[in-house]
């Protein structure tokens, strides 16, 4: 793209642009937002799915606004892939997982093993496992239990909570972490 032609592009069109080449706020979620200021005005998210085999590598946030056609992406993909259900999933827990990831200072994108469970999903998980909530913020689309490789959940659970935007669970013999955008609040060893 030549000097000349970026004169005709509108910032409405540099947003498109960016959620083409690509494959929200209580009191407590502050901090969360906090952490994600000075690194530009542009929020990425990175992630994976070892269950669909999709990777997700977008940018949501551009100068103040939010990305529709990424948030939707985002949604897709956290989907439950059980039963591809689809439920909007809150801007709160991406901001939370992005500043987790940015105070990590790592690479690599988040292996994602739960964002969005259905009713159904999360009924069929409560009676195999004793530690899945009945009204597990997963059905609400605002939480995510992540694992990244190069991180372990002890560190990957201190960065989330230094947002001090949310839930933090660490699940060390499951080797993951949940983040949630509900009440601050942690558990789990």
């Amino acid at each position: 793209m030549s000097t000349q032609s970026l004169g005709n592009i509108t910032r409405r069109g540099l947003l498109g642009a960016f959620a083409a080449t690509t494959v929200a706020a209580a009191p407590f979620y502050a901090n969360a937002a906090g952490f994600l200021r000075g690194g530009g005005d542009i929020r990425r998210i990175r992630m994976y799915s070892g269950r669909t085999g999709e990777r997700l590598d977008t940018i949501y946030w551009i100068e103040g606004e939010y990305v529709d056609e990424a948030l939707d992406e985002i949604t897709f993909f956290m989907r439950d892939w059980r039963n591809n259900a689809l439920h909007g999933i809150d801007r709160r827990t991406v901001d939370i997982m992005t500043a987790a990831h940015r105070l990590l200072e790592v690479d690599e994108p988040y292996l994602l093993l739960s964002g969005y469970r259905s009713p159904e999903t999360n009924a069929m998980l409560r009676a195999r496992s004793s530690g899945v909530a009945r009204n597990s913020l997963h059905m609400q689309g605002q939480a995510a239990d992540l694992r990244l490789n190069s991180r372990s959940v002890n560190q990957m659970a201190r960065a989330a909570a230094a947002c001090e935007a949310g839930g933090v669970g660490r699940y060390s013999r499951s080797n993951f972490v949940h983040m949630d955008c509900g009440q601050v609040r942690s558990w789990g060893s």
